[in-house]
């Protein structure tokens, strides 16, 4: 893969542990100050898109990266200051949209991505299964269950269990920009080919799959610009290591 440029590759940091928790009542006051734009380009989208829902979802606020542990909060925001917030390349206001997404590895080594459906906010792009954190993955002690998202997100659009998977037990933390991705690397017994052949008879059976094509990675040669930097640098990483 050749970084476009001006464009600065991801730093990635693997760690042991997540320790993200929720500030509970916290306002992002940096957002809050264009609500109006907000609003607007909402409307605009639902108009475009009325599948669109105005929920609430997780962004990251503060963190560090000490001894094998991510430390976080996050706060909870509207979806309509999340999509005007990357609509508009992300500005800086002091937050991070934070993602865990599963690795899904065949048994020979192929990655198996997505290419996003028309109707959705990353409508042609190409990564992992996964979505934005919201208040479903809030424990009643106040963390963010990040784990948990990447099991329901997964069987969610790709209808796949972590049953018969192998994993590290790490976490791969991809800081590029404004997106902190939480990468956990998925094993499947079968290979890369087969994988995608089982997603495929999932999604031919749901009235709006989110998955619209199956995106096979062997090597760096197979990261176009369709896929998103963030996967497309820690696959890179990953090829990497095999040389």
């Amino acid at each position: 893969m050749i970084v476009p440029p001006g464009r600065t590759p991801a730093e990635i940091v693997q760690v042991d542990r997540l320790d993200v928790r929720v500030e509970q009542g916290a306002v992002w006051h940096e957002a809050e100050a264009h609500r109006a734009e907000i609003d607007a380009n909402f409307a605009a989208r639902v108009a475009a898109n009325p599948y669109l829902w105005n929920g609430r979802v997780l962004v990251l606020r503060r963190f560090t990266l000490e001894d094998g542990v991510l430390t976080g909060t996050c706060i909870e925001v509207d979806y309509a200051s999340f999509t005007w917030w990357r609509d508009q390349d992300w500005p800086d206001l002091g937050a991070w949209n934070i993602f865990a997404l599963p690795a899904l590895e065949g048994a020979d080594g192929v990655f198996v991505m997505a290419e996003m459906g028309a109707h959705t906010v990353n409508a042609g792009r190409v990564f992992f299964p996964g979505g934005t954190p919201d208040l479903s993955d809030i424990t009643p002690d106040g963390a963010v269950d990040l784990y948990g998202s990447v099991l329901r997100e997964m069987e969610e659009e790709a209808g796949l269990s972590e049953d018969g998977v192998r994993q590290s037990g790490t976490w791969d933390v991809v800081l590029d920009g404004p997106y902190m991705c939480l990468m956990r690397r998925m094993v499947f017994p079968q290979t890369g080919a087969a994988l995608a052949e089982r997603i495929s008879a999932v999604t031919a059976t749901q009235k709006k799959p989110e998955l619209a094509r199956l995106y096979l990675a062997a090597g760096p040669d197979d990261l176009g610009p369709e896929v998103m930097s963030f996967a497309a640098d820690y696959l890179a990483w990953r090829f990497a290591e095999r040389a």
